[in-house]
């Protein structure tokens, strides 16, 4: 007697998307507005890290006897007070500016995200510590604080990035904290700690993951509240010091020129606020496609 033997049913399996294409599927319904901000991001990256070969002049390099020379086919911005080319310097100043204001960034979420997540799993004693050293210094006024530890320490680059850093560090350790305290609180966390894994692992491969967009959009902003504070800090003369190029430097040692119909100091102030208003329209775009709204179903 023979038996008919039945295939089994065929079970249709979806698998995840993997993060880069997570990454084209969002682009591809990108605006043009997320677009003309991740051109602008790159062209800033570009002069930034190729400033030497792209610069016409060196960063402090004396190249005309003529201060404020008008625009020229030897000079296109024309020069400084001090004789220095501007476009050179708007070159090196992208370096300096953009390069010192994510390092600084950079920190800041490596203290602020690490500290914060720690605290939301760590026992309450050291949960209160610190939150409540990180309440104390958000309590103080950001920018009065970095000036009056900038004049005790200091203006050298170290120290504008170690002070900034601590002082944004607060802001990533609130959001860090809450973000991974309601993950925590969830069943697949209990379950992981029931079967034996460790907290580096719960860390890493359960709480992370589940929070990082947040984190990575708050990076974008936070790097524009940096950005800003770094080029306000360089106008009132505490920031990043001569002859180093900076763009607030450049606004505050050219602003009187204004008043006679010069538009140069307006150049490194439109290259900041170029700055940030496309990492904003790029940070926006990442939040919908985290968020799913424009993301496939």
């Amino acid at each position: 007697m023979q038996t008919s033997q039945t295939s089994p049913p065929v079970r249709i399996v979806r698998y995840r998307r993997s993060r880069m294409e997570w990454l084209r599927a969002g682009l591809k319904k990108a605006s043009w507005t997320t677009w003309l901000g991740l051109a602008v991001i790159l062209l800033y990256a570009v002069l930034a890290i190729f400033a030497p070969l792209l610069a016409p002049y060196g960063e402090a390099d004396v190249v005309s006897n003529e201060p404020f020379s008008v625009w020229s086919l030897a000079f296109p911005l024309g020069t400084d007070q001090l004789g220095r080319d501007v476009l050179s310097r708007l070159i090196y100043g992208a370096r300096n500016s953009v390069g010192i204001a994510f390092v600084t960034t950079a920190i800041a979420f490596l203290l602020g995200g690490t500290l914060g997540i720690l605290s939301a799993i760590s026992p309450a004693w050291l949960d209160h510590l610190l939150s409540g050293l990180a309440d104390t210094l958000m309590a103080i006024p950001q920018l009065i604080f970095a000036l009056i530890l900038l004049a005790l320490f200091g203006s050298s680059i170290p120290s504008i990035i170690l002070i900034i850093a601590v002082l944004n560090a607060t802001q990533i350790f609130r959001l860090a904290r809450s973000s991974a305290r309601n993950v925590a609180a969830m069943e697949f966390i209990e379950v992981a700690s029931l079967r034996g894994e460790g907290t580096a692992w719960v860390i890493v491969r359960e709480i992370l993951p589940n929070i990082l967009p947040m984190l990575i959009a708050e990076f974008g902003l936070r790097f524009c509240f940096v950005f800003l504070t770094i080029s306000a800090l360089s106008f009132l003369g505490l920031g990043i010091q001569p002859p180093s190029a900076d763009w607030g430097t450049m606004v505050r040692e050219s602003a009187t020129f204004i008043s006679y119909g010069d538009i140069t100091p307006l150049l490194p102030a439109a290259a900041i606020a170029l700055l940030t208003i496309s990492i904003n329209f790029v940070v926006d775009w990442f939040l919908d496609i985290a968020s799913g709204l424009r993301n496939d179903q």
